[in-house]
């Protein structure tokens, strides 16, 4: 019995300790949040945990004590065996778990439409437009503003609100960055859209939430939320050296494989996002049709 006492203490404290793990994650601290968005899932997240708590802690205050106050060695409790109904036992019985159900309902009903992704955010300040394209297997971000892009690395602006349109030229994956906020699926000839916003600069770190093949694992980015001034700087640095990406550079990256290497493209071609996605929607239909897939 005391083994089996240690052993249940045991798993508690683990159990206990794991939000302060994720917390003390560094880039993947999902308890740590670094935008509206993730702010507010949090404040979800810790309001669901409440009103559930209500629930379950007194359940096993409950379990525990009738287990002492009517066990078998040394009874406590008055024994009436022809007992077997109470009207107001049975109110309580049921209506506590529906208003927890009542509560938890209401949250998420809040929460998703105050959060949903394609809702701009609240801000003095303009969004920026960022076009997001997963590729094998590697994230294609493209400044159409700012005229440049980049590969596997993300510059935003700190304190400005980030205007994501988000598809895939291949299979479907899923973009995140969690201490930024919610994750969006990038799907062949679909637009997605999702708003976040970084509060402070930092680096934060962000991947595919969805497996889609043998690179999976390396599909990952890094989002550097700088000044405006950087940001700015960044761009201007960036505009000044290297290659342009173009249609016949953009179907080269189609076809290269896994890469997590990081660079940047001085010029984009006008369009290439709505081009990449009309192209993708294409490619779906043929296979969803059982088509010839076009390869050129």
């Amino acid at each position: 019995m005391p083994g089996l006492v240690r052993s249940f203490v045991g798993k508690w404290m683990v159990a206990a300790s794991v939000p302060f793990l994720l917390v003390g994650c560094g880039e993947m601290g999902l308890l740590d949040p670094k935008g509206p968005v993730a702010e507010g899932e949090r404040a979800m997240f810790f309001n669901a945990v409440v009103i559930m708590a209500a629930i379950i802690v007194p359940i096993i205050v409950l379990t525990l004590y009738f287990a002492w106050r009517y066990s078998a060695k040394a009874p406590r409790g008055r024994y009436t065996p022809e007992w077997s109904y109470s009207g107001r036992l049975e109110l309580l019985v049921w209506s506590i778990p529906a208003l927890v159900i009542i509560f938890l309902g209401g949250i998420a009903w809040i929460g998703s439409h105050e959060l949903d992704p394609s809702r701009p955010l609240r801000s003095n300040v303009r969004a920026i437009p960022v076009q997001v394209i997963s590729l094998d297997w590697k994230w294609l971000f493209i400044y159409p503003e700012q005229g440049v892009a980049s590969v596997n690395h993300l510059v935003i602006p700190a304190g400005t609100p980030v205007a994501f349109r988000i598809t895939s030229a291949t299979v479907m994956n899923s973009l995140i960055v969690p201490r930024l906020g919610s994750q969006m699926y990038a799907m062949a000839g679909m637009d997605g859209k999702l708003n976040l916003q970084a509060d402070e600069p930092g680096r934060y770190r962000g991947l595919s939430a969805h497996y889609s093949g043998e690179g999976f694992s390396q599909m990952m980015f890094y989002a550097d939320a700088v000044s405006p001034a950087q940001f700015a700087a960044w761009a201007a640095r960036t505009r000044a050296a290297g290659p342009m990406l173009d249609a016949p550079t953009y179907l080269r990256m189609i076809k290269q494989q896994s890469t997590s290497r990081a660079y940047t493209f001085r010029a984009v071609a006008p369009g290439l996002y709505d081009a990449a996605l009309r192209q993708s929607g294409v490619k779906a239909s043929e296979r969803s049709s059982g088509g010839r897939e076009d390869t050129e």
